[in-house]
């Protein structure tokens, strides 16, 4: 039989391959380094000899209640001591929750010590009041802890977003209109309303009196003096020229608060810790293209020996063209456990908090 001819004018031509489109990019985690941090606390602990605690809050991390949950369920792990020796950084959060920290540690603790190498602010502040003594690196600070809230009636501001209004600011333009008025001044409630609605003004007086009785409250755990209670609570809120003033050790302890340099070796083991929690707390962003991407990142660590807990984001973000603004989807965040189990083998889990 004769072989066909190809048609005049045709080439034969292979079949093209098909195009595989590349796989999205997996998203960036930070490490979680358990073990060069438990090495530093056991260390530590052995040095101090008492039971050591670290807690650490990454620029985007704050206290929170949660925290409460989470440390009373380290502190039940921990081996039955009579001091507490407490590393905290954090720049601040709910006074509320910090006034509930203290009645945690000083349900399991006779004696509390604050270790303060770094950053201690606001709400942290708040929580080493509770601290029978405070211990400050070269570059530790504490803050003042005077009230500033965001209302839903608050003024707007050029962006056309909510305004804090300051307790603090507020007494100050009271204080500036008593110096200087005259007879012919009207009330200066009057003038203020059309700036600043009432509610919003009634508000933050509430939130004031709510931060001065925290102080007091959380500094009653060890202190008997009312006067001097009284003292240092009205100072921290409302005696500093704004909110995150540095008070320094020898501020520390004009105030009346029992507060002493940090030993030099124990402040370069606080501060290797805090490189470790520094790297753990890195913002790792995956882009994958200009309206998708991926964050993961620790905010909150708590740890003692044997055990971490610490409080991940792990999310989707997507540009909303409609309203122009990211949203996200794909919420895996969570609070996750890390410890060291039977025979030495390191066990991850979950911890939930409702």
């Amino acid at each position: 039989m004769a072989s066909k001819k190809p048609i005049a004018g045709r080439v034969a031509r292979p079949s093209a391959a098909p195009v595989v489109a590349a796989a999205p990019p997996s998203p960036r985690k930070p490490p979680i380094l358990f073990d060069a941090t438990q090495k530093i606390i056991a260390r530590v602990q052995e040095r101090l000899g008492a039971t050591f605690i670290a807690y650490w809050n990454s620029v985007r991390g704050s206290i929170c209640h949660n925290d409460v949950v989470v440390l009373n369920q380290m502190l039940r792990k921990a081996k039955p001591n009579e001091k507490l020796m407490v590393f905290m950084k954090s720049d601040g959060g709910n006074g509320e929750a910090s006034l509930r920290l203290v009645n945690v540690v000083r349900t399991y603790f006779k004696q509390v010590v604050a270790l303060v190498p770094l950053n201690c602010e606001s709400a942290a502040t708040m929580f080493v009041l509770g601290a029978d003594e405070i211990r400050m690196g070269p570059m530790a600070f504490l803050s003042a802890v005077d009230t500033s809230i965001r209302h839903d009636l608050s003024p707007i501001d050029k962006d056309n977003d909510r305004v804090s209004v300051g307790a603090n600011e507020l007494t100050r333009i009271l204080a500036q209109w008593k110096t200087r008025a005259t007879t012919s001044d009207p009330n200066p409630f009057a003038e203020l309303y059309k700036y600043i609605h009432p509610l919003v003004i009634g508000a933050v007086d509430r939130s004031d009196s709510l931060s001065v009785k925290l102080c007091e409250e959380i500094l009653s755990f060890h202190m008997r003096d009312a006067e001097s209670i009284k003292r240092i609570a009205h100072a921290l809120n409302n005696d500093f020229p704004s909110h995150g003033y540095p008070i320094l050790l020898r501020e520390a302890q004009r105030l009346g608060l029992n507060a002493r340099p940090l030993d030099r070796d124990l402040e370069h083991d606080l501060m290797e810790l805090n490189e470790c929690y520094s790297e753990m707390g890195q913002l790792c962003r995956t882009d994958f293209d200009e309206g998708h991407h991926h964050i993961n990142e620790v905010i909150n660590i708590t740890e003692i020996a044997g055990a971490m807990v610490y409080y991940v984001v792990d999310k989707d973000w997507h540009w909303r063209e409609s309203d122009r603004t990211w949203v996200h989807t794909n919420e895996r965040s969570k609070w996750r456990t890390r410890e060291v189990g039977e025979r030495g083998a390191i066990v991850d889990d979950e911890l939930h908090i409702r």
